[in-house]
């Protein structure tokens, strides 16, 4: 596995209806990089959001997409989601608040 720094490790946060819906649980859905393990979003999460405190990390790796243009196929690229949930004392993320 490549050493990945924890700022390499979450690259976007997912901003869908059933993710902001997730967000008054205090549970956060991020993609982040296919390698990384549960306990490097863990690191991640609470190095660059000051005051939270993660109590668990739920992943999902996704295969990319067949796609077609005329004969040719590829494929898109697969990703990984992150669902992360804080602790109750915890501070929520700044970077949704307002959405």
């Amino acid at each position: 596995m490549a050493d990945i720094k924890y700022y390499d490790v979450i690259f976007k946060p997912v901003l869908t209806e059933k993710s902001m819906n997730l967000m008054a649980e205090k549970k956060y859905t991020f993609l982040v990089h296919p390698d990384a393990t549960k306990n490097q979003v863990k690191e991640a999460v609470e190095k660059m959001f000051d005051g939270t405190k993660v109590a668990s990390v739920n992943t999902a790796n996704y295969d990319g997409k067949v796609k077609r243009r005329g004969r040719t196929e590829g494929r898109t690229a697969k990703y990984k989601k992150a669902y992360v949930t804080l602790t109750a004392e915890s501070a929520d993320i700044e970077l949704f608040e307002g959405l």
